[in-house]
């Protein structure tokens, strides 16, 4: 690997947007598409700017186990 490469992937990490799952869980309830079964992922999302943390936020997000659909609960709906 070059050094522009190593350069880019390190830039890549040091300003941006990063999300990393915390957590993962089972969730009642089935899936409407396929009536596979739901997972809550505990989400964790930042914004980095050159090693300063501008934005950090835990958000949780519900995901079909056969099908793998994002699935979206509907307060979230109304509250976008």
């Amino acid at each position: 690997m070059g050094a522009a490469t190593r350069a880019a992937r390190a830039g890549a990490k040091v300003c941006g947007k990063e999300e990393k799952v915390v957590g993962m869980q089972k969730a009642s309830g089935s899936c409407p598409y396929c009536g596979g079964g739901v997972v809550s992922m505990d989400v964790e999302a930042k914004w980095v700017l050159c090693f300063l943390l501008i934005y950090l936020k835990n958000k949780r997000r519900f995901a079909c186990t056969a099908c793998a659909r994002c699935l979206i609960t509907y307060p979230a709906i109304v509250q976008d």
